[in-house]
């Protein structure tokens, strides 16, 4: 657990030795990089800061984005005492003791604290319920951290109470303005070739303390090598290899999965590709990416195009056999062809509409005539007498048949689209349906 007095807050958290990140943290609100969603004239937390009036609230970004800054920038600006602790090392011990502190420091200097726990998301429920009590009555302002969607990590007492802003990762533009600040201030005399910049603004993914921790890495490693600027060739000697900022738990992979499905659904091949190889790059697991792709087929492709759901099986088979990198190819050429496949979601409807009648619906007998007779006794009982067997009438179609339970009215569930082979199905069924009409004509 950290603690700082409102007095030494940014004093105490740069020592000489800090990393570059940490000595070029804003110490004002203006010096903030990013987040102008929220920071610009009008926005929220602009205005928080300026109705000098604390309230909890939950940061949700990215890393790298600031949210320490802001929860640190908050507790200068209302005069508060700012006490930190982090879910990976913390437990219900340290929040008691962050509550005592802030109620000896009310007491004391009647001065207000704001307790912040990084990577909220880590607590259990029981340790986030250890909060609510204090947060209530006012004893602390809460002020949470975390990468992971709130509204699954953070319990909804918890969430209740507190505000939730959302950290967006920082532009090229805004990577490039903290570049220079860092250049000038920490390094002036070390240059960078404009390919070799643009590269270190790659790498660090829009994550400003990335961008500072390779910073560092750079000018120490120029200095050690005598380097007055640095280029491409000097980057790939120094730096390891380009890894993206991806975690395959947490919101980034499910938002990217999310982005590849909709841009197959979406008939964009070259969107698709992107997130496919954006993913794997990232380390994603290509059997997972398979598995989904297959999920796509018969989703959103289905009768339009019943090939893509072999293509989708094929290229998962592939991949097995050769593994990476050469089996990814065979995934490529799977999503590609998802894209530009016919589109229809009928069977998806048809099935979710299916299975939700059948978990509200009553157990129904089985008729008669669509039973099973192996035995004596059980033909004797007439089942499967009326039984019509299909490929013995006109069309190989029973007409006016009924295949459901009795007194179970015809859903219609599969209702196939204009697309792709569908548009043959639909013209199927409906010369099928008139065959219906006609033979109850004739029934009658």
């Amino acid at each position: 657990m950290v603690f700082y007095k409102m007095a030494d807050l940014f004093a105490a958290a740069t020592p000489a030795h800090a990393p570059l990140a940490e000595l070029l943290r804003p110490q004002t609100l203006d010096e903030v990089v990013g987040q102008q969603h929220l920071l610009g004239p009008g926005k929220p937390l602009r205005l928080a800061f300026e109705s000098k009036t604390p309230h909890s609230m939950i940061l949700w970004g990215p890393p790298g984005v600031g949210k320490t800054t802001l929860a640190r920038l908050m507790a200068h600006s209302f005069d508060a005492d700012f006490v930190a602790i982090s879910a990976v090392f913390s437990g219900v011990k340290d929040i008691r003791e962050a509550v005592q502190q802030a109620e000896m420091i009310f007491q004391q200097h009647g001065r207000r604290t704001i307790l912040f726990v990084d990577e909220v998301h880590r607590f259990n429920k029981a340790q986030q319920d250890a909060f609510l009590p204090y947060v209530e009555n006012g004893t602390l302002t809460f002020i949470g951290a975390t990468t992971e969607n709130p509204s699954f990590e953070v319990n909804s007492a918890l969430l209740s109470r507190a505000a939730v802003y959302v950290l967006k990762s920082l532009s090229e533009a805004e990577l490039g303005q903290l570049f220079e600040r860092a250049r000038q201030q920490a390094f002036p005399g070390l240059a960078f070739a404009d390919d070799a910049r643009g590269r270190v603004l790659g790498y660090a993914d829009g994550d400003a303390r990335r961008l500072l921790n390779v910073l560092e890495q750079l000018r120490t490693a120029a200095h050690a090598a005598s380097v007055a600027t640095i280029d491409n060739s000097f980057l790939e000697a120094t730096l390891a290899s380009d890894l993206r900022r991806f975690d395959k738990g947490g919101d980034a992979f499910y938002d990217q999965i999310s982005a590849l499905h909709k841009s197959v659904r979406g008939s964009d091949p070259d969107a698709a590709l992107y997130w496919l190889v954006r993913m794997l790059d990232g380390g994603a697991d290509p059997l997972y990416m398979g598995r989904r792709i297959i999920r796509m087929a018969s989703e959103d492709i289905g009768l339009a195009d019943p090939r893509a759901l072999r293509i989708a099986l094929d290229a998962v088979e592939t991949y097995e056999r050769l593994g990476s990198p050469e089996g990814e190819l065979a995934l490529a050429e799977a999503v590609i062809y998802m894209a530009i496949a016919s589109k229809s979601n009928a069977t998806y409807l048809a099935y979710n509409a299916a299975r939700s009648f059948i978990s509200k619906d009553k157990s129904r007998p089985v008729p008669e005539h669509l039973r099973n007779a192996p035995t004596r006794l059980m033909k004797e009982l007439g089942f499967g007498s009326e039984y019509r067997y299909a490929h013995d009438e006109p069309e190989a179609y029973a007409a006016g048949e009924n295949y459901l339970p009795e007194g179970m009215t015809k859903p219609n569930w599969y209702k196939p689209t204009p697309r792709g082979l569908e548009q043959k199905i639909a013209e199927k069924l409906a010369h099928l349906r008139e065959l219906d009409r006609k033979a109850k004509i004739k029934g009658k």
